[in-house]
């Protein structure tokens, strides 16, 4: 997205709209061996890993029999990308991907989170698989599982098939919905015999309201309320279609959840007041995807506050969205409002965000290292579930290449040691997060940003496809070798 309406203007409409409400209640070379330490950190087994997804990083988009997405029409729209870049080529990890295994490898990560490139494997969406493109991630898993790595699979991370938006309208019609519980059946009937881990539909607060409310990301629409609000009831429906695919054709025990971008709301002040009207505020900001997901209703507030822009459902439909879930991925990166309580309204109040709040190199992503305690804390005793995993966290940064080859990026280490330290503070009093993905492996296709943001912890020389270590990437690995966040 650009810095014009970005995160954190999302904060204000995108996050809102998720309740229905658009009003004002948003290196080194060579990495140094860790340093052991005695005491604390994070607890046994906690699961640590990194990300990517399939159209920001694999490329190759006209090979091996691989669909039009919707994102490959989109970045041909003059304007829509910031630096005129696409996903034609991106780090080419659909023919390197062997090497960035190794790279993950090196971090000493035991999971990666990637995605299936939905018209790789359908190139229409639905009809005649394409085996090419299942062979590619067939590839990808057995490369992962042979360097000890543990594949976590993302069925949809927004690389909609360009065909099911021409015939159906994509997302507006509960027919994709159909589809892509067929297409989630297929991959995981193929796939499950060696991933245990399914994340359903990444982000739908960010690609429902940026795609099809305000025109900034695929397929570029701008609808009435009442529409958005429907599209994302519909993308709900297609997580619980996924979820009821993956029991039926996976192996047994394969786990399923979503990934979210849940609309981060924090206390303003650690009181008892503040604290649950924050947990409020967190469960009527995510009332419109998380919440109907968590307890198969639209609460009370959600339905008054959208009035005749509520989406239309039935009985039947709330029961296939709250299909019970393994899991909850949280993808947490800013506070997006802080609260109080109030006698008015539902019993909070968001506060203005100062213009002076501190962010990092993209305006967007403010700096709020309590976001990633007081989340995974409130979502938790909202929804009662006893598995959480962060599916996202990272920043951009400046990532100077220094005259000796090198990228000092002491500025994305200041932001994951204090996000790292609130996060070690949430499991140290019982907070059920069980890992953490780091956004990202590396430097990729940043959406409408194109290649201008970096959120890697190697750096990636597009020209060349040179992936180097930043010094985030030695502070990764030794957090990962003690367990613990770095001091």
């Amino acid at each position: 997205m650009s810095d014009k309406v970005s995160r954190r203007q999302f904060a204000k409409i995108a996050g809102l709209s998720a309740a229905g409400m658009t009003g004002p209640l948003e290196c080194a070379d060579a990495m140094p061996a860790a340093v052991p330490r005695s005491a604390g950190g994070f607890p046994q087994n906690f699961l640590w890993g990194t990300a990517t997804s399939s159209y920001q990083v694999e490329g190759a988009v006209d090979e091996d029999g691989r669909g039009t997405s919707i994102w490959d029409k989109f970045v041909r729209i003059p304007g829509k990308i910031e630096d005129g870049t696409t996903g034609d080529r991106a780090n080419e990890h659909y023919h390197r991907y062997k090497d960035d295994i190794a790279l993950i490898q090196q971090l000493g990560c035991k999971a990666y989170r990637f995605s299936v490139a939905w018209p790789r494997v359908f190139p229409d969406g639905d009809g005649k698989p394409n085996p090419k493109g299942l062979d590619f991630y067939n590839r990808l898993v057995d490369e992962l599982l042979k360097n000890g790595i543990e594949p976590w699979l993302t069925l949809y991370h927004w690389d909609l098939p360009q065909s099911l938006e021409d015939r159906f309208g994509g997302w507006r019609s509960t027919e994709t919905c159909k589809i892509f519980g067929d297409y989630a059946a297929y991959v995981a009937e193929h796939l499950t015999d060696r991933v245990k881990n399914v994340f359903t539909l990444n982000e739908s607060g960010r690609f429902v309201y940026f795609g099809y409310g305000i025109g900034i990301d695929a397929p570029g629409l701008s609808l009435p309320q009442a529409e958005v609000n429907q599209i994302r009831h519909n993308t709900a429906l297609a997580h619980g279609l996924a979820v009821q695919a993956v029991r039926a054709y996976g192996r047994r025990g394969t786990r399923v959840g979503p990934a979210e971008n849940i609309d981060a709301c924090i206390p303003a002040i650690d009181t008892p007041e503040n604290v649950r009207a924050a947990e409020i505020a967190l469960r009527e900001m995510n009332a419109g995807y998380l919440n109907v997901i968590m307890t198969g209703r639209y609460t009370d507030a959600f339905l008054k506050y959208a009035g005749s822009d509520a989406p239309k459902y039935t009985d039947a439909e709330l029961k296939i969205i709250s299909s019970p879930v393994d899991f909850l991925g949280l993808n947490i990166y800013a506070p997006q409002h802080y609260i109080v309580a109030s006698d008015l309204g539902a019993g909070f109040m968001p506060l203005p965000i100062p213009k002076a709040f501190p962010h990092m190199n993209s305006d967007w992503l403010r700096v709020g290292p309590e976001t990633i305690y007081w989340v995974p804390k409130l979502a938790a005793n909202i929804w009662k579930t006893d598995a959480i995993y962060i599916s996202e966290n990272g920043t951009s940064g400046d990532d100077q290449v220094m005259q000796d080859g090198k990228i000092y990026d002491t500025d994305r280490i200041m932001y994951l040691r204090n996000y790292l330290a609130q996060l070690q503070r949430a499991t140290s009093e019982g907070v059920p997060v069980r890992g953490y993905f780091l956004w990202s492996l590396m430097d990729n296709f940043e959406w409408v940003f194109g290649l201008n943001k970096r959120f890697g912890l190697y750096h990636v020389n597009f020209d060349t496809q040179v992936r180097t270590p930043k010094l985030s990437a030695s502070f990764y690995r030794n957090v990962i070798a003690n367990n613990a966040a770095g001091a």
